[in-house]
């Protein structure tokens, strides 16, 4: 789990700036995940997000199906990943609780995902498109 300095997310600069694997473990994890669901590397895949409880933050988007998943880390088994993000949160939040919930909308749709509260392909300083891809 990363918690970035308070600020970076909102500098266009220093958020673009930072390592691939923060960027998108912190910010962007719909970004990568909208990418893999455009080429995945077998079937069956979807989109999945973690909903932190009021109060709390912790959003997050990975790629499974059912059983491996994918985010930032790399593939590993879906329960592994729901672990380590929930007791890394717990960690840093005391009573912090989340739902789960499949993806229903286009990670790479700027107007779905500023409906809940997450920045469109074309509202990072560079398109973030080519760095998933690169990434991935």
């Amino acid at each position: 789990m990363y918690v970035l300095k308070h600020g970076i997310k909102k500098n266009p600069e220093k958020f673009w700036a930072l390592p691939d694997r923060i960027f998108f473990g912190y910010g962007a994890c719909h970004i990568l995940a909208g990418t893999f669901l455009g080429h995945p590397p077998k079937g069956g895949f979807y989109g999945e997000r973690i909903i932190p409880g009021e109060g709390f933050s912790g959003n997050h988007i990975y790629v499974t199906n059912g059983v491996i998943a994918f985010d930032y880390h790399g593939y590993s088994r879906r329960e592994r990943l729901l672990q380590h993000h929930k007791r890394g949160w717990a960690a840093h939040s005391a009573g912090w609780h989340c739902a789960l919930e499949r993806v229903d909308f286009d990670l790479l749709d700027t107007a779905e995902l500023n409906r809940r509260k997450m920045r469109g392909p074309d509202q990072y300083l560079h398109d973030p498109i080519p760095r998933a891809r690169h990434f991935l």
